[in-house]
């Protein structure tokens, strides 16, 4: 099974690289876990260039959503949409494409795991659904298995 990135992480994964200035093309989300944490095991999750030939890789395509909507009940000023915004926006014709990489034994733990993007009033973050553990930290960002 792969590890799946929901369209709200991928969505601030593709904007963490244009933030950062990064050809988009050749970035990939590298997964993992380490040992450590209250849990046992600690999540990581970086951006790189490298996909070596043992990696586990599983690709996200999605429709860009546009980067401002203009509005005509504030007299046609510029509103920016988040992406946890709730009205309705229409995707352009531009795709994006997020690359999961994996190596192969953080995919032994994180086998089938959904990677999610929250942003609420208590912060805001990467949320891992991981089917594999059988306990999880208070903060969520550790885990056992």
């Amino acid at each position: 099974m792969p590890v799946n990135v929901t369209e709200t992480a991928a969505r601030r994964i593709d904007q963490i690289i244009a933030e950062h200035g990064f050809e988009p093309s050749t970035m990939k989300l590298r997964v993992g876990v380490k040992g450590g944490g209250c849990s046992g095991f600690n999540y990581t999750l970086d951006l790189t260039e490298v996909l070596k030939d043992s990696d586990e890789a599983w690709s996200f395509t999605y429709k860009r959503l546009p980067a401002t909507l203009e509005t005509s009940e504030s007299g046609g000023q510029t509103a920016t949409i988040t992406t946890t915004g709730t009205a309705t926006m229409t995707a352009t014709d531009e795709n994006f494409t997020v690359t999961v990489v994996c190596d192969p034994k953080s995919y032994l733990y994180l086998n089938g795991t959904t990677i999610d993007y929250k942003d609420e009033i208590m912060g805001s973050g990467f949320v891992f659904n991981n089917p594999n553990s059988t306990s999880t930290c208070g903060c969520g960002s550790s885990f056992s298995a």
